[in-house]
């Protein structure tokens, strides 16, 4: 290899002259493989859509057939189906004409052969109720006649009795009616006594407390009278010891002057007389001032002792404030700490405990030596703060346990009063849970209620708490008031109920009952609170649970009784003959065995709620949605049942419905209400069906006198 030529030896050129002819002839192979693949692949393509538009069109013609055959056979049914429609139609008016000329006749025929015996029956009816119309009147004027005797015999001789004591108390009167004007002067006179005595009274506390201030006063001025006089007295004698200094001692000159050693003793002997004049006026007003001050001294260590107990109860209040507040920053802190992790709290315990022992060791060095700084002091007061709160809590927690223990338990009732809804109620106040801003004594006493009312076949049991619940709802509602938007965070008022509990403090002040007696006699009890939102949230729970108890003691009476009402619809086949002829002893018979057991239900339910206190609005809205019930069972039985709309029927509903009545009556609307008119349009109903000529009633003589 040069740098312009390559040199080659011999028979290597023959060598790559074959090489290039190999290649060139293997890519022409190549070149030939791909034009043939590619030209055989376009003959393909183009058969295979020849054979696609082929096999389309044939298809197409043969659904077009197949579609046109199928449309003939469906124009050929419904030919044949409105042939066969049309004969089977005129063959059934054939037959229903028939039918309907045949029913005409039969129906006319029974018709006639009924008015036949109804004309009969009346013609029958009427002649034994003239007959038994004239034996009856005969007696009944026979037995009048005959009680009239007697009683004009028996009215003489008690007349006479009387007559003969009439006699005997006129003597009497006499003595009785001295007595008695006696007695009246007397009774005068002691009153006006105690006029007197209660205006003298009063003229004597304005007199000493005039004196009082007068004594005061002279006793003022004569203190001061004394004091001048003392200043005066000391005076002269400092004076006079003064002047005997400046005498000379060695010089006694005997210089008397008469007139004024006379005048001196003159004003000693005046003044000495000043002196014990105002010792006696002193003592007299010493000896009244001790009285008086005897008394206000008295009066004071009352209004001191008074002011102590006021001091006393603001410093428990401000110390329960912090203990509450403290609490709060303790539960906060101990939230915080519980999200910390594990190895941050070993490590807070290995710091803590060296400082405990630095504040032992500060407790003793202040023990031993005052002059120490004031920092372990302070360390040493959270401490037993801490414990103090801690204490405070546990028996905090103590006594809301022994109250849902406690009330828990049937605890009865004092003078118609439920025992535990004051429990509850008096223990809230006393704690004054109504204004805290967080507490769980509510939610305890929600579940303990809760899980209480479990046993909801048992309508006493359920009765009890109706009437604790209701009672203590009552009070929430007269001492509760929301509290004013002075506050750091005013939380929402809860909605109020709009149910019917809502309005039970109206119904209390409405109906004049013996247990609204006793809820009027309760609210001295009641205190107004401005209530927190936990006491507002606790209220509207109670209500809640009042409702749903209220709803599980109808709803047992209803399961009681619609076993009972289907029974009650429909006479049984042994009594219709007996119920045809009179109702008042179908009454006595049958009726004693479903009608009597609804009443006893009924009986059984009210006496409970009695025993139990429940307020009478309850039991009125209790016993009037039943018999709506009632009303609503019976009517729709009557709709539905066509062989329940008979003469035997309507007797036999109307002898129970006589029943309901008269358990009414005896209930009186304290616990009944309105109940027996809730029973209208069954009344109407039956009123209808026990009509014996319905044909001669006019629609206007139904709608106003059966149905007004």
């Amino acid at each position: 290899i040069g740098k312009t030529k390559v040199f080659l030896r011999a028979g290597q050129m023959a060598d790559l002259d074959a090489r290039r002819t190999e290649v060139l002839g293997r890519s022409a192979s190549i070149i030939q493989r791909k034009v043939r693949s590619y030209l055989s692949r376009k003959n393909y393509i183009m058969l295979r859509r020849s054979a696609i538009h082929i096999q389309a069109a044939c298809r197409g013609q043969l659904a077009r057939t197949v579609y046109e055959s199928m449309r003939r056979e469906a124009s050929c049914l419904r030919i044949q189906r409105d042939l066969r429609m049309y004969l089977a139609k005129k063959a059934y008016k054939d037959m229903c004409f028939s039918a309907v000329c045949i029913q005409t006749g039969m129906r006319g025929m029974a018709a006639r052969n009924e008015l036949r015996f109804r004309r009969q029956t009346r013609a029958s009816i009427l002649i034994q109720s003239h007959c038994r119309k004239y034996l009856a009147r005969l007696h009944y004027m026979k037995l009048k006649k005959a009680a009239i005797t007697t009683q004009c015999a028996w009215r003489g001789k008690v007349a006479r009795r009387e007559l003969r004591k009439l006699k005997m108390a006129a003597r009497e009167t006499g003595a009785l009616q001295a007595a008695k004007n006696k007695l009246e002067k007397q009774v005068e006179e002691l009153t006006w006594r105690l006029q007197l005595e209660k205006r003298m009274r009063v003229d004597m506390e304005e007199a000493k407390t005039q004196e009082n201030a007068k004594l005061q006063s002279a006793l003022q001025e004569m203190q001061l009278q004394f004091k001048e006089s003392k200043e005066k007295l000391m005076k002269e004698i400092e004076v006079a010891k003064k002047e005997a200094e400046k005498v000379p001692v060695v010089q006694e000159v005997p210089v008397i002057d008469h007139a004024v050693v006379e005048e001196l003793t003159s004003e000693n002997e005046k003044l000495k007389t000043l002196v014990s004049s105002l010792e006696k006026k002193i003592d007299e007003t010493e000896k009244k001032f001790e009285e008086t001050s005897k008394i206000s001294e008295e009066r004071l260590k009352q209004a001191l002792e008074a002011e102590s107990k006021i001091v006393q109860l603001k410093t428990a209040m401000h110390r329960l404030e912090e203990k509450v507040s403290d609490m709060e920053t303790e539960n906060q802190i101990l939230r915080q700490q519980s999200l910390l992790s594990t190895p941050i709290k070993k490590m807070s315990e290995h710091i803590s405990a060296p400082a405990t022992q630095s504040l032992e060791n500060g407790h003793h060095v202040i023990e031993e030596n005052i002059s120490n700084s004031a920092t372990p002091v302070k360390k040493l007061g959270t401490e037993s703060d801490s414990k103090l709160r801690r204490s405070h809590i546990e028996h905090q927690h103590e006594n809301v346990d022994a109250l849902i223990n406690c009330v828990a338990k049937n605890l009865g009732y004092c003078n118609g009063k439920p025992v535990a809804a004051f429990t509850i109620y008096k223990c809230l106040l006393h704690w004054k849970s109504f204004e805290a801003e967080r507490t769980s004594v509510f939610d305890r006493l929600i579940q303990m209620i809760g899980s209480a009312i479990e046993n909801e076949d048992d309508n006493d049991h359920m009765a009890y708490w109706l009437s604790n619940t209701s009672t203590l709802l009552f009070l929430l509602q007269r001492s509760l008031k929301a509290a004013g938007a002075s506050g750091a965070t005013p939380h929402k008022k809860p909605p109020t109920a709009t149910s019917l509990f809502g309005r039970m403090a109206m119904g209390f002040r409405s109906s004049p009952s013996s247990a609204n007696l006793a809820a009027a006699a309760a609210l001295a009890v009641v205190r107004q609170v401005e209530a927190k939102y936990p006491a507002l949230l606790f209220k509207q729970q109670l209500a809640a649970y009042v409702e749903k108890i209220y709803g599980i003691i109808r709803d047992n009476l209803k399961k009681e009784l619609s076993s009972l009402l289907s029974l009650c619809i429909q006479a049984p086949r042994t009594s219709k003959g007996s119920v045809l002829r009179s109702g008042r002893s179908f009454g006595k018979d049958s009726a004693s065995s479903h009608w009597q057991s609804i009443i006893d239900s009924l009986n059984t339910l009210l006496s409970t709620l009695k025993q139990n206190f429940v307020p009478p609005v309850l039991v009125q809205k209790i016993f009037t949605q039943t018999f709506s019930y009632i009303n609503v069972q019976l009517f729709n039985s009557l709709l539905l049942r066509r062989e329940c709309c008979t003469f035997s029927n309507g007797e036999y509903v109307k002898a129970g419905l006589a029943e309901l009545e008269l358990w009414c009556c005896q209930a009186k609307e304290e616990y009944a209400g309105s109940s027996w008119d809730e029973l209208k349009h069954i009344r109407q109903a039956v009123g209808f069906l026990v009509i014996h000529q319905k044909y001669r009633i006019s629609y206007d003589e139904i709608t106003n006198d059966l149905c007004p």
